[in-house]
């Protein structure tokens, strides 16, 4: 298996061999950024998949984060909410 790291441009990803110095410089040369992640893989296709599903898999993680820190507040509110109305006058047995 060989290592490669993405370039990209736009909607462009380009998986490029490490080794790959020459295909790199031409890369770059032509605006693309090298991204952060690198993945071992048999080929170039099996390397873009694999980098496809871990953008994909961020994207729905910084989701469920704004998600989640959206509903806390409102559960901790509803909690709050819910503590009163078990030790306040309605629950009080006379």
């Amino acid at each position: 298996m060989q290592d490669y790291c993405f370039f990209q441009k736009d909607d462009q990803t380009v998986a490029v061999e490490i080794t790959d110095i020459d295909r790199t410089f031409q890369l770059i040369k032509q605006g693309y950024k090298k991204q952060f992640e690198e993945i071992s893989a048999v080929n170039e296709q099996k390397a873009l998949a694999r980098f496809e599903d871990i953008r994909r898999n961020n994207q729905i993680d910084h989701k469920n984060f704004l998600l989640g820190s959206i509903a806390m507040p409102f559960i901790g509110a509803l909690a709050a909410f819910l503590t009163y109305l078990f030790q306040g006058k309605w629950f009080r047995r006379k």
